[in-house]
């Protein structure tokens, strides 16, 4: 049996409301009320706040590889799309490209405190090995002790191929495993066309029908600037009419960024039981829009948090983008408080996911947590330690983080890794 205890903590946030002081106890990778301690393992939270795992439920990971490029930036997303699609034709998306982007997009994740990302993986070149590119994310995965939920993404592919491609990654990745999610917990399969705006009806079907016959969750985007604008062309409706139709408003579906969408609009996706994602690291600095998080909360919907990729965002770090979207929350409701933004980057996250072991340190939830040191300058003043893990030092990085009871990040630096192997390598892949 293994025992781990945390010890220490100025606060342990255990979940959605829940602030306590004392230890955290983990047994054989699960929070546990209480347990033997005597030759436990014990990490010194003295202090430090310590929180669950957090869970970005929305990144491109590929885009890792594709930061800052030139002509990428604070352009319209009917510009931006093709600039990025030119800029993958031109590397030559392949197995090791997808495995190198993934291991630095996760190592960085975890420097962040994200134990659980969401890999929305939307480009499949007609040459590529499918199956080959998820096995890679996968193993970069497993390397550094992340967990790993893959989204067989589609944009503009051949819908047939695309649900051929899903039905042998579930095959290769999770066989026969319930809602596509490995033994373990590390690794979890679900689908999910771009949006309407790139994928027509077919793809929508068949990607959900994959889904069904293997209990898969179902992502997309809606209601981007674009999103609506090419839906209202091409098909004189809004993109949630289409995706009501399509079949995709629903309690397994979540529906990332949801910039334009009016309140009737909200009242349909509550009402439905679909999910929502928030990811002002993107929409913001491209000038997409800001989500309506507070009434989308208020009218009961689940919303997560996301980074997005890095072809938009340029950072991977969950707890900054927990930290503006809670700046520009006041631009379109009222402002959110940070309890609420750090309930969306974890439970909230998780449950979008179908995943409520996760995003929470209660008993019998999945030992993931993260210690970050509060005593610092950057700390100086702050007069709740929980809310000054948002307000205060943008890109801070936690002292720990543990995944399934083991560690991963050990004083700030990877366990399994060496971060400038991983930033070596994909340089060297993509010749910069």
């Amino acid at each position: 049996m293994s025992v781990v205890v945390v010890r220490g903590a100025v606060a342990v946030v255990e979940g959605p409301g829940r602030v306590r002081t004392g230890d955290v106890v983990l047994v054989d990778g699960m929070v546990v009320e209480a347990a033997d301690t005597t030759d436990a393992e014990i990490i010194d939270a003295t202090g430090c706040v310590v929180t669950p795992g957090l869970v970005n439920a929305h990144h491109h990971l590929l885009q890792t590889a594709f930061r800052t490029l030139p002509g990428t930036r604070g352009i319209p997303m009917r510009d931006w799309l093709p600039a990025m699609a030119g800029a993958y034709a031109e590397a030559r998306v392949d197995p090791e490209l997808t495995g190198l982007a993934a291991r630095a997009g996760l190592a960085e994740a975890l420097l962040s405190g994200v134990t659980t990302v969401a890999d929305h993986h939307l480009t499949w070149p007609a040459e590529a090995d499918g199956v080959g590119m998820a096995r890679a994310a996968a193993r970069a995965a497993t390397d550094l002790g992340a967990r790993l939920v893959f989204v067989r993404g589609a944009a503009r592919d051949d819908p047939q191929t695309a649900a051929a491609s899903a039905e042998a990654i579930v095959s290769a990745l999770v066989p026969g495993r319930p809602g596509g999610i490995s033994a373990d917990g590390m690794l979890q399969v679900a689908v999910g066309p771009a949006g309407v705006h790139s994928d027509p009806r077919e793809t929508f079907t068949l990607l959900g029908e994959v889904a069904r016959r293997h209990g898969l969750r179902r992502r997309t985007q809606a209601n981007e600037v674009v999103d609506v604008a090419i839906a209202l062309e091409r098909y004189g409706r809004r993109p949630l009419d289409l995706l009501d139709d399509w079949g995709w408003l629903a309690p397994d579906v979540t529906l990332a960024h949801l910039c334009d969408i009016s309140d009737d609009e909200i009242a349909r996706v509550a009402a439905s039981g679909a999910s929502a994602t928030h990811a002002p690291g993107c929409d913001v600095p491209m000038g997409w829009g800001v989500a309506p998080v507070r009434r989308l909360l208020d009218a009961g919907v689940a919303v997560g948090l996301g980074t997005s990729g890095g072809g938009s965002n340029d950072a991977g770090h969950l707890l900054a983008d927990a930290r503006l979207a809670m700046q520009v929350s006041a631009l379109v409701g009222p402002q959110l408080a940070a309890s609420d933004v750090l309930t969306m980057a974890g439970a909230g996250s998780a449950d979008g996911l179908g995943r409520p072991e996760l995003g929470r340190l209660v008993a019998g939830s999945a030992a993931d947590l993260c210690v970050w040191d509060v005593s610092g300058v950057a700390d100086a003043g702050v007069a709740d330690p929980v809310a000054g893990l948002l307000w205060a030092a943008p890109g801070r990085r936690p002292r720990t983080v543990v995944v399934g009871g083991r560690t991963v990040v050990d004083d700030g630096r990877l366990v399994r890794a060496d971060e400038r192997e991983i930033v070596g390598a994909l340089f060297e892949r993509v010749g910069r």
